[in-house]
């Protein structure tokens, strides 16, 4: 097993993946306890900090750059300090952001978490501050996203669309995207948490379970209802594999010929945020695909990273000495269970 893994990730290195999707900036508002308002019962925290990281689509960028790819970001921006902050951090990560373009009429897309605590508690999440526009995408704005993904996919490896439900990825999009990679034979992976059903030919679909049991109307509560779910959506989108993420129960592989895989969750012991978890799973199946992998050791080194992820605090990204450790650690381990179960 490690010796099949292990090589991919070093071809990670310069892959040239295009992210088109919501991006998003995570700002972290951080402050601590100083009393309880006068005003109201509730908290008064004294400001001790403020940072802002990639989130939503720009996560998914910043994995396949912190991975070595070579990742070229398509989607939409404000005109404000929020889009000029995402954008610089982006470039920072040796990323392509000429697909990124502002729309003076639309602000960026800001998730502000305000986080709490004191020198003796753990810091804590107290409010989530959303800031979006849910009109439709202006038509030039849209126009010039199709432009810059008609010009740049030519050269590209493969394609992530991540669909936050936030209007950036239009059916236009989706149907010009899905069907470029068609014609180019390049690997299409698919992230939509409300419209999946929408994205019917793309290579490989990724859900958690709740956004594959509200897509196909199956209440997944146990293995019978899991296949029904997984086998449904591969059927009604077309796709060569379907990947549900189901949390502490890892992850469930839909491949070719009916092939049913279960991939165990790496390490429960030390999950402590599973926040963007599913950018890094979908970021690591797109630069595996385009190495050269199988599906099922794509979506193995995807659950490995996950694995990474989820022991740090907020959206994270897994380093490739830290993906080979966790695959060193875990597949090299001599469980039995470690290269999947195969429901027949």
């Amino acid at each position: 097993m490690i010796a099949d893994l292990l090589p991919i990730i070093d071809k990670f290195t310069n892959k040239r993946i295009m992210v088109v999707g919501d991006m998003i900036a995570d700002i972290y508002l951080e402050g601590t306890i100083s009393r309880v308002s006068r005003e109201a019962p509730v908290l008064v925290l004294a400001y001790a900090g403020e940072t802002m990281v990639p989130g939503g689509g720009a996560n998914v960028v910043h994995n396949v750059a912190v991975l070595a790819g070579y990742v070229n970001a398509a989607g939409v921006i404000g005109e404000d300090a929020a889009g000029r902050e995402l954008v610089a951090l982006l470039k920072d990560k040796h990323t392509d952001t000429t697909g990124l373009i502002i729309d003076p009429a639309r602000p960026t897309i800001t998730k502000t978490r305000i986080t709490a605590g004191g020198q003796a508690t753990v810091r804590q999440q107290v409010v989530r501050i959303d800031r979006e526009s849910q009109a439709l995408l202006d038509k030039e704005i849209e126009d010039l996203l199709l432009a810059h993904i008609q010009n740049s996919i030519v050269d590209m490896d493969g394609v992530i669309l991540s669909d936050y439900g936030c209007r950036v990825i239009t059916p236009q999009i989706i149907e010009h995207t899905i069907e470029r990679c068609k014609a180019m034979d390049i690997p299409c992976i698919v992230d939509s948490r409300y419209n999946v059903l929408n994205f019917k030919g793309a290579t490989i679909i990724k859900q958690n379970e709740a956004e594959a049991a509200a897509a196909v109307g199956i209440d997944i509560k146990d293995k019978k209802s899991l296949l029904a779910a997984g086998q449904e959506l591969e059927k009604r989108l077309t796709a060569r594999a379907v990947l549900i993420t189901r949390g502490a129960q890892g992850m469930t592989l839909f491949g070719e010929a009916g092939t049913v895989t279960h991939i165990p969750v790496t390490n429960i012991s030390e999950v402590y945020d599973v926040s963007g978890a599913g950018d890094t799973v979908v970021a690591v199946m797109a630069l595996a695909l385009a190495a050269g992998a199988a599906v099922a050791d794509a979506a193995r080194l995807a659950n490995a990273a996950a694995g990474v992820v989820v022991r740090k605090l907020g959206t994270a990204t897994a380093k490739p000495e830290e993906l080979k450790n966790a695959v060193r650690q875990y597949y090299g381990s001599g469980r039995s269970n470690s290269e999947g179960i195969e429901y027949l």
